[in-house]
C-alpha cells in the first residue's frame, strides 16, 4: 500500500510518497520466515560467492584496506574492468571511461540524476526491471513504455519503428536492457546499429543495461552496444558483478561511458556514497581473473541446465506459453486464464511454498506472466516444478 504526504509530519514529494511498493518484495515479505519456501522470485543463484573472491576481499580487509579510497574505483579494478571488457568484445576500452559503482542500480540512479530534468522523458522497453522506472520518476522524468511484442508460443520481439517513434524533442534517454530482465529477450546487431544511429543523430543518451551479457547460451557473449559505439558516442553501458560471479550481496557494479562523463560521475559519487569499499573491490579484481572466468563459465552452464529443466516442464503444460531460454536466467511464462499475476503468485506461494515474481511487476506486457529465476541446482528446480505444476496445469 502506498503512502501519501498526509501520513508524514512534513510534506513529501508526491513522486516519492506515492510510490507503489515493489510487487516482487510483496511476495518476498509474504513468504518471509517460512522454512519450506523455494525462493525463485529474485535474480540470484543459490550459490555463495566462490572462496577465491571472498579470500581476496578478506585478505585486503586484514591488510587494512579500510580507508577512504578513489571515488570512481581503485585504479587496479578500473584497469581490470577495462582489460576484461576489451578482451570480451575485441575493442579497446580505455580506463578513463570506467567508473566503479556501489551496485548496478547505483549506476542507473546516477545516470538519471545527470541527464533528466523536469519534463524530460526516457523511453523504456517493457516488460522491464521496475527499479529503472522508479529511478527515472524520482528524478522528475516521465517514463514512456514501448512494449515488446509477444510471440504466440512464448518470448518477445522488438518493433523497432514503434520504439523510435516514441521519442520526441523532450526524450533525453532510451533504455535498452539486453539480455532482458524479466523476458530473456536479446537484441540483434542490426537493431543495435539502427538504435545507435538514431541516438547519435538526435543526441539522445543510449543507456545499455548489459548486466546479463555473459549469461547467453547460443553464442559466447550477447551483442553489445560497445562493439559499435565510439568512445564519445552518447552510450553508457551498465554492468554488475552480481550475476555471473554470484556476488549479488556485494553491491558492486560499473559504468562504461564517454570520458568526459566521468567527471560528472565523480561528483555524483562524492555526494552519494563517496565510493565503494576498497577491500570489496579487491575481491572484484579476483572475479575478473582466470579463476573468475572459469567460475563464470560454470555459472553459464549451470543456468543453461536450469533453463532447460524449467523449459521442458513448463512447455509440457498446455495452458503455458514459454520460450526456450537463450539468455539471462529467467523463464518468463504466460499462463492462459491468469489476469491477475500478483494474486496468482501469492496463491502459488501460499499453497506450494514456491516464490515466483508476478509479471505485473514489470510494466506493460507483463500481466498474465510469472517470472522464475532458474539459476539454482537442478534438484531444487525439479522440486519447485513438482510443486507448482499441479496449480498451473
Amino acid at each position: 500500500m502506498s503512502l501519501s504526504p498526509e501520513d508524514f509530519p512534513a510534506e513529501l514529494r508526491a513522486e516519492v510518497a506515492g510510490m507503489e511498493p515493489s510487487r516482487i518484495v510483496q511476495l518476498w515479505q509474504l513468504g518471509f520466515g517460512r522454512d519450506d519456501v523455494i525462493p525463485l522470485w529474485v535474480g540470484e543463484s543459490d550459490l555463495p560467492t566462490p572462496a577465491f573472491i571472498s579470500d581476496a576481499a578478506y585478505g585486503a580487509l586484514k591488510r587494512g584496506r579500510t580507508f577512504y579510497s578513489h571515488k570512481r574505483g581503485i585504479p587496479e579494478l578500473r584497469q581490470a574492468i577495462a582489460d576484461y571488457t576489451s578482451g570480451l568484445y575485441g575493442k579497446q576500452v580505455a580506463t578513463d571511461r570506467v567508473t566503479v559503482t556501489s551496485s548496478g542500480m547505483h549506476g542507473i540512479m546516477m545516470i538519471m540524476q545527470a541527464v533528466l530534468e523536469p519534463g524530460d522523458n526516457i523511453v523504456v522497453l517493457a516488460p522491464s526491471w521496475p527499479n529503472v522506472v522508479r529511478a527515472a520518476e524520482v528524478c522528475h522524468g516521465e517514463v514512456r513504455f514501448v512494449a515488446l511484442d509477444p510471440k504466440e508460443e512464448g518470448g518477445f520481439t522488438l518493433d523497432l519503428d514503434k520504439l523510435l517513434e516514441a521519442c520526441d524533442g523532450r526524450t533525453r534517454a532510451l533504455f535498452v536492457n539486453s539480455p532482458g530482465n524479466p523476458t530473456g529477450w536479446m537484441i540483434e546487431r542490426e537493431q543495435q546499429q539502427a538504435i545507435l544511429d538514431f541516438c547519435r543523430e538526435r543526441r539522445i543518451w543510449l543507456l545499455a543495461d548489459e548486466v546479463y551479457a555473459r549469461l547467453v547460451y547460443d553464442r559466447p557473449v550477447a551483442p553489445s552496444f560497445l562493439e559499435l559505439a565510439e568512445p564519445d558516442d552518447p552510450v553508457i553501458q551498465v554492468n554488475s558483478f552480481s550475476k555471473a560471479w554470484a556476488m549479488t550481496g556485494w553491491r558492486l557494479g560499473w559504468l562504461i561511458a564517454p570520458p568526459n562523463f566521468g567527471e560528472v560521475l565523480d561528483q555524483l559519487i562524492e555526494f552519494s556514497t563517496s565510493g565503494s569499499q576498497a577491500f570489496l573491490q579487491e575481491g572484484a579484481i579476483a572475479a575478473l581473473g582466470p579463476e573468475g572466468e572459469a567460475f563464470a563459465q560454470s555459472m553459464i552452464e549451470r543456468c543453461r541446465r536450469g533453463g532447460e529443466i524449467v523449459f521442458q516442464r513448463l512447455s509440457a503444460i498446455p495452458r503455458v506459453a514459454v520460450a526456450r531460454p537463450t539468455a539471462s536466467f529467467y523463464a518468463f511464462f504466460r499462463i492462459d486464464g491468469v489476469e491477475d499475476s500478483l494474486s496468482f503468485a501469492k496463491r502459488i506461494l501460499q499453497e506450494t511454498g514456491v516464490g515466483l515474481a508476478p509479471g505485473s511487476a514489470f510494466g506493460p506486457g507483463g500481466e498474465g506472466h510469472l517470472r522464475l529465476c532458474y539459476a539454482s541446482a537442478p534438484e531444487r528446480l525439479s522440486a519447485a516444478m513438482d510443486r507448482i505444476e499441479l496449480i498451473i496445469s
